[in-house]
């Protein structure tokens, strides 16, 4: 009997089968005793165009199904070093989204004060900004891999401050962030001005453009972000646009020009040996995802982080 919780096999239960937990996992009220705890946050009234991320962390549930628990390419076996379960969804407020903000933050608290990472399941972006806020609360300013079209900084969208637009702009402001070890990876499509980009730039942030990623690996960025944070705590947010449409069209918001799936993997892998403390995968809208893949490669980059957190032996680097 192993000492750790194990998905779901196969072999034990149909794939279609099972419980609806990520990746067939058990489930539990709270993070006691976890090393890491899935938590989804069903929410899309921080979205600006279109809707339906509320049934984002059902949807990356229901296709996680299919995954395995060793990782064929890192050699990483997660469930043999770290004890995983899935603690449910965050009870949040559906008709207010400003009540909603101090909701995330306090679930999140709870699983980090009970010495869990969490990996979390959106929901749209707005999401990132109080789990930030529970970050610096735990590690204080944390280092912060964002992968994604959009940059996220605005200050206000429609006249209001929270929104999947402003995030990463209102963790700045609450100082949960430590500047020179911010990254911004996938920015592209058609914007308002140069600062639509250049804000963070001008804070400090390293911002990577779409562009300069097209027709290469992605593993030398990687091993330059890893040495510029070094063993300083950080956090990943993977927004699900920041992928081409052609491989992920169910979002919201779609910009073509965008990263390829192995180059999602690339940076998702790339972050094993960081001190990760947590990590999110949003922006997933089930109603423009008719063949669940873009909830089945969110469930299995949501896999990825799993693997490449500490604690996790990894093959050596070719």
């Amino acid at each position: 009997m192993p000492p750790f919780n194990q998905p779901l096999g196969g072999n034990d239960m149909p794939r279609f089968g099972g419980p609806a937990t990520m990746m067939r996992l058990p489930s539990q009220p709270t993070a006691d005793g976890l090393n890491v705890a899935f938590v989804g946050v069903p929410m899309d009234h921080g979205t600006s165009n279109r809707p339906g991320t509320r049934l984002g962390p059902r949807a990356i549930r229901d296709e996680s199904r299919m995954l395995r628990p060793y990782n064929m390419a890192t050699g990483a076996a997660p469930f043999d070093h770290l004890q995983v379960a899935d603690v449910g969804d965050v009870p949040i407020n559906t008709f207010d989204l400003k009540k909603t903000i101090p909701i995330i933050e306090a679930f999140h608290a709870g699983v980090l004060n009970a010495g869990a990472i969490p990996l979390t399941l959106g929901g749209d972006h707005t999401l990132t900004w109080p789990i930030l806020r529970a970050m610096k609360a735990r590690h204080g300013p944390v280092a912060l891999i964002h992968v994604d079209a959009h940059a996220d900084i605005n200050d206000t969208m429609f006249g209001e401050k929270v929104a999947h637009g402003c995030p990463f702009r209102r963790a700045w402001e609450e100082g949960c962030l430590i500047n020179d070890k911010v990254f911004q990876i996938g920015l592209r499509g058609t914007g308002y001005g140069p600062d639509d980009f250049d804000w963070g730039r001008a804070r400090g942030w390293t911002v990577v453009q779409a562009e300069d990623c097209w027709h290469r690996s992605l593993k030398p960025l990687m091993e330059s972000v890893r040495a510029a944070i070094g063993d300083s705590p950080c956090y990943l947010s993977y927004d699900i646009d920041s992928l081409d449409p052609a491989f992920a069209p169910g979002t919201g918001t779609v910009e073509p020009g965008g990263l390829t799936i192995w180059q999602g993997l690339e940076i998702v892998r790339g972050c094993a040996g960081l001190n990760l403390v947590g990590g999110d995968l949003v922006e997933v809208s089930p109603p423009y995802d008719p063949s669940g893949n873009t909830a089945l490669i969110g469930a299995n980059l949501l896999y990825e982080m799993l693997c490449a957190l500490p604690g996790v032996p990894q093959r050596a680097r070719g």
